[in-house]
């Protein structure tokens, strides 16, 4: 949608719908897919790629992220555009994913540009053969995430005083727990979490199942104060959510990193921590001033559009370091 506003012709194709297999669920396919680098289903992947571009030719094949995609589909796509780019918001050079990235890391060779938004994952592509990389931020988009006004039918579904917005993963159940056990007014949207071994403790608290779209937005707009968490098995040192939580008005409450220093001044457009027990300490003092939280909630939100971190700046900067190359 960035690339179409800024006028550009799209032509997408989603590779997951060329991976399914016949008498088998989806849900075993996807789990398959992830666990292995969809070995036995790559070709059908490539397959139907091809057969949806059909003899089209064009500039740029941009491909996200690219698990499914083996190296017969990259070259492929070179015959049928002047430069193929890949942008991977994951991390596929570390084991956190098991073997996911099987196919990637194969193909890693073929693409004409790597993007990426970690150094450490930079280095890790050049390593793994890439031809030339770009580091680059993640970004939230002009268009989805923005300060919206909430209906009264929102605020009933979706107001609260602090909310995390994120799957399940295990080193986050402990830090939830320990908020709550502070007394932190705490509410959970996202998928998995009945997984969690503290569940039971936190199933009040938890919102089951993943937001799109506006309820997305809303969940964090309903909020006075959104927290940020990183994944440290793929070595995050900021997420979309860096971006999109203040772009929707809403103070951001994240770990304090290299990378949040840089976007942010900590206590004037968003808070940073070190320990979960500073996070719950933050919450509670401005909690107790609901002034000071709409400050820095406001100060976030000039920061990051003077900051330009967005998808349509994004994605030229991905197409033009790819086509000067």
């Amino acid at each position: 949608m960035a690339l179409r506003r800024l006028g550009h012709d799209v032509t997408v194709v989603d590779p997951h719908l060329g991976r399914s297999v016949p008498l088998i669920p989806e849900r075993l396919i996807d789990a398959w897919c992830f666990r292995t680098g969809a070995i036995g289903i790559e070709w059908l992947v490539a397959r139907y790629v091809a057969k949806q571009i059909g003899n089209a030719t064009f500039d740029v094949a941009f491909v996200d992220h690219g698990d499914l995609l083996n190296a017969s589909c990259i070259a492929h796509l070179k015959t049928i555009a002047k430069v193929v780019v890949n942008y991977n918001q994951d991390n596929p050079y570390v084991p956190r994913d098991k073997g996911r990235w099987r196919v990637f890391l194969t193909a890693l060779p073929l693409y004409d540009l790597i993007a990426t938004h970690r150094v450490t994952s930079a280095n890790s592509a050049a390593r793994a053969g890439a031809k030339r990389v770009l580091l680059t931020r993640e970004a939230a988009d002009e268009a989805v995430h923005r300060p919206i006004e909430l209906s009264s039918e929102d605020l009933a579904r979706f107001s609260s005083k602090v909310a995390f917005v994120g799957t399940w993963m295990p080193e986050r159940g402990p830090i939830m727990l320990r908020l709550i056990e502070r007394g932190v007014p705490l509410r959970i949207y996202g998928p998995r979490w009945q997984k969690a071994p503290e569940y039971e403790q936190l199933r009040s608290h938890v919102v089951l199942g993943e937001l799109k779209g506006d309820d997305y937005v809303k969940a964090i707009r309903g909020a006075s104060i959104a927290i940020g968490l990183l994944s440290k098995g793929n070595e995050d040192l900021h997420t979309t959510r860096s971006f999109e939580i203040p772009a929707i008005g809403t103070l951001f409450c994240a770990e304090r990193t290299s990378d949040h220093l840089e976007m942010y001044k900590d206590g004037e457009e968003a808070v940073f921590f070190d320990t979960v027990d500073e996070c719950a300490d933050l919450c509670l003092s401005l909690l107790k001033h609901p002034d000071r939280i709409k400050e820095i909630a406001d100060a976030g939100l000039k920061r990051v559009h003077k900051n330009g971190d967005f998808n349509e700046k994004l994605v030229m900067k991905i197409i033009n370091g790819a086509l000067k190359g």
